[in-house]
């Protein structure tokens, strides 16, 4: 069988399209400086995605670390009326023949302290210090003349703190002069 002549194309076949002509010549300088530009662009994207990427993991860890605190430092604080309670029956006079009693309570005592203690909750100090309004509640004055003006001089309840988190603020009377 004798071939067309090249002049003639069969219908079938497909024209070669621009691009595959362009790739079967070298890129040009101006063609190479375009990609190094793309692929410069696209590193600065990669590096601002993973950027912003480590920003959102330490910010979702820190509002799931944030909410746990936030749910124990509840519970712990609905402990704290029950320390008191109990600070309260140790320091009363129960009278004689009451010894096993108070030794129950102490026992009971020191493991509700020691959950505290594990937990991180810590007293807030408040005897002998000087007032402080985002430590401590006033909630009376006393003329007192051996202390300065604005000392604590007795604290009625016991406040207390969960890492930097004031849980409770000490309720304290204050000296004044």
């Amino acid at each position: 069988m004798a071939q067309p002549p090249s002049s003639e194309r069969d219908e079938s076949m497909p024209e070669p399209a621009a691009d595959e002509m362009a790739g079967e010549r070298s890129p040009a300088a101006g063609d190479a400086a375009a990609l190094k530009a793309d692929r410069d662009a696209m590193y600065e994207r990669l590096l601002r995605q993973t950027a912003e990427y480590d920003n959102y993991r330490k910010r979702v860890d820190r509002e799931r670390r944030d909410l746990r605190e936030s749910a124990g430092a509840d519970v712990l604080s609905d402990l704290l009326p029950i320390i008191d309670d109990f600070e309260r029956a140790l320091a009363a006079d129960i009278g004689p023949g009451s010894a096993a009693y108070r030794a129950g309570i102490e026992i009971i005592y020191r493991q509700l302290a020691d959950l505290l203690k594990r937990r991180g909750v810590e007293p807030v100090e408040a005897l002998g210090l000087p007032f402080d309004p985002h430590q401590h509640q006033a909630v009376a004055y006393e003329a007192s003349p051996g202390h300065p003006d604005g000392e604590v001089i007795e604290e009625l309840r016991r406040g207390y703190r969960l890492g930097g988190r004031l849980l409770r603020p000490a309720m304290v009377k204050v000296a004044k002069a």
